[in-house]
């Protein structure tokens, strides 16, 4: 698949790069996005929620009325959790929700997104930027000459700090190195800008 190389002005370069087949073109396997998307957000949770069982709670531990008698149900404290201050029944516990993924189903997943986009024609392909200092208006620029609308994902080759942080104040858009591509980011954004550097890293070594 032949796309056009544009710069940053979105203006034609006269030069075209070929996404593989093997990485734009696969069979897309749904069930392996699913679960790549759901590590990835189980990754994300803290698990740090918290609430109190009878035994934290702190309140008088005397019997609440007599055993026998009353006619009613029994009961021993005020910690319990069927009066108001007591203790939660079966409350959330910190816990870890993260899990593993093998890596040939998380690079399956990679793929399939990567596929979808280039099937929707939502790959734009650009020049290496750079930038001396960050400039969000420039950024802002950028993106109106290259006619994305929507949310954007733009892919470096390597780790730009100035293009990071004159992409990261815009919404719905998003900057990463090619390193740190994932399924989800790939899939949230509705069109994917790569740089030639980018495509290469991503060709070379997904």
């Amino acid at each position: 698949m032949e796309v056009k190389v544009l710069n940053k002005l979105g203006a034609e370069t006269g030069r075209t790069v070929t996404l593989l087949t093997e990485i734009f073109a696969v069979e897309p396997n749904d069930h392996a996005i699913y679960l790549d998307v759901k590590q990835y957000m189980a990754n994300k949770r803290q698990g740090t929620h918290k609430t109190k069982d009878k035994s934290e709670v702190h309140r008088s531990s005397r019997k609440v009325i007599r055993q026998k008698g009353t006619g009613g149900a029994r009961h021993g404290s005020l910690k319990a959790g069927i009066y108001i201050g007591g203790g939660r029944f079966h409350g959330p516990r910190p816990r870890d929700y993260s899990f593993k993924l093998n890596k040939k189903l998380k690079r399956l997943a990679r793929l399939s997104a990567l596929s979808y986009k280039a099937k929707d024609n939502a790959i734009v392909v650009i020049e290496d930027i750079h930038m001396d200092t960050p400039k969000t208006a420039e950024f802002k620029n950028m993106l109106a000459a290259l006619k994305v609308q929507g949310s954007s994902l733009l892919v470096t080759s390597e780790n730009n700090p100035n293009v990071y942080l004159s992409g990261r104040n815009l919404q719905n858009n998003n900057v990463m190195c090619a390193a740190d591509l994932n399924t989800y980011q790939v899939l949230k954004a509705k069109s994917l800008i790569l740089t030639e550097g980018a495509l290469n890293k991503l060709q070379e070594n997904i």
